[in-house]
């Protein structure tokens, strides 16, 4: 660090690291049995409530593969109306404002803003864990905990199979918030976390501050995604046998207006499948040779991507979950037309 100040700064997220990927050994000898179906549909159905029924803000931190990000998160539910706000600390500044289907991604020092129309079910800027996950994971209770001063209900979601990462999870027990999670490795190592630091809960909605960031937006350079639902089979794709636990749950067609008169990139399409934790995006769009050169398999944390080209087409496939899972994907995927 150049100065005292910046280290003061990051010393308490540093410390904060540290705790996060610290071993877990203190717990390996408190898994228990698994959970009833109908206590861990519960424990879920509670989790899911408190995600889109609470009002809170506060501090996350981030942290995957030794590096460490932090946002300042909002979420109001008020008269009907869902209001959600993420503010990068770190890095390039980025923010990111929800109301109901309506999303704002601003990019404040080039002053550019992208505007999109999301699914109802996809609308939700933080991880929401959908109860049907049950059927592909064992629950586990794991005892308690503290997360940024508040008791935690420590929850352990092992996977059924090796198609998925096992996720820990602390749970506020007084409002049944997701406080933290972990995403677990083969060996339950911590491949990605993320905890708040700080938080308030019951706070008052605070509609305005997510409203006026996305009306104040003069001389933005604004860009709009065409998005249209649309089927696999009707863009001429399918999936000849399914990967296990995953469903599709959402399939569009993206076209993205460059703004400023520019000429529109080439429509993508967009699947996104999910087992009740988490998802897996394929994305299919025209191989262009100039822009898709070589296969690329990446991982960034818990986060694996593909990219390959699929006969005349290009495909790229992101998910936190095992490569073997993403190469399944791939292989399924069957060319119709």
């Amino acid at each position: 660090m150049r100065s005292s100040a910046r280290a003061r700064v990051w010393l308490p997220l540093l410390s904060l690291c540290a705790t996060l990927l610290a071993p877990l050994a203190a717990r390996a000898g408190v898994d228990g049995a698994p959970l009833s179906p109908q206590e861990a549909r519960k424990w879920l159905v509670r989790i899911h409530a408190a995600a889109h029924e609470r009002n809170y803000q506060g501090t996350l931190v981030f942290s995957a593969d030794g590096a460490l990000s932090s946002a300042r998160v909002a979420h109001f539910g008020d008269g009907g109306q869902s209001y959600e706000r993420i503010e990068m600390l770190d890095g390039r500044m980025q923010q990111v404002f929800r109301h109901n289907d309506r999303v704002y991604t601003l990019w404040p020092q080039s002053r550019v803003a992208v505007v999109e129309e999301r699914d109802p079910r996809q609308g939700s800027l933080r991880q929401v864990i959908d109860p049907r996950a049950a059927e592909h994971y064992e629950l586990r209770e794991q005892g308690s905990d503290h997360v940024a001063g508040r008791e935690a209900q420590v929850l352990l979601l092992s996977p059924r199979d090796d198609q998925r990462y096992a996720q820990r999870l602390w749970v506020d027990r007084q409002t049944g918030l997701m406080l933290r999670a972990d995403v677990l490795g083969p060996k339950h190592h911590v491949l990605e976390s993320s905890a708040f630091s700080q938080v308030e809960i019951g706070v008052k909605a605070q509609p305005q501050s997510v409203l006026q960031p996305m009306k104040q937006l003069e001389g933005w350079r604004k860009v709009r995604p065409a998005q249209q639902p649309t089927r696999l089979e009707s863009e001429g794709w399918s999936l000849k046998s399914p990967v296990a636990g995953f469903q599709l749950s959402s399939c569009t067609r993206r076209t993205l207006d460059a703004g400023d008169g520019a000429a529109a990139l080439e429509p993508v399409m967009q699947a996104v499948f999910s087992d009740g934790l988490t998802h897996v995006s394929v994305f299919v769009e025209a191989h262009d040779p100039q822009r898709h050169k070589q296969p690329l398999r990446t991982q960034v944390g818990a986060t694996h991507t593909l990219m390959q080209a699929h006969g005349d087409a290009w495909v790229t496939i992101m998910g936190d979950v095992p490569a073997a899972t993403l190469q399944q994907f791939f292989q399924a995927l069957e060319r119709r037309k």
